[in-house]
């Protein structure tokens, strides 16, 4: 895979999964909203459901780090060879 599918699959990945998990908990919480009554099992199983989904679709090309900072650790610290850093 090269750097640029890469890059665009976690891009991609972590805006499903902010767009989905964020919209779960706004439907729940937000007055005159569908979901409104809802609990907190309804916010936990679909902020579950917004992290399997993009891990699904983008897992084979970038590995599923949809945390930034998850990524940028294992670039620093020579572990993720997508990014490939020069180490000490």
């Amino acid at each position: 895979m090269n750097e640029l599918s890469c890059f665009l699959a976690e891009l991609l990945g972590t805006a499903i999964l902010i767009l989905l998990g964020n919209g779960v908990v706004a439907n729940v919480k937000l007055e005159r909203s569908g979901m409104q009554n809802g609990n907190s099992v309804h916010i936990t199983v679909g902020w579950g459901l917004a992290v399997m989904l993009p891990a699904f679709i983008f897992g084979a090309t970038s590995g599923a780090h949809f945390n930034p900072v998850l990524t940028l650790a294992l670039a620093a610290v020579g572990l993720y060879k997508v990014f490939p850093w020069p180490t000490p």
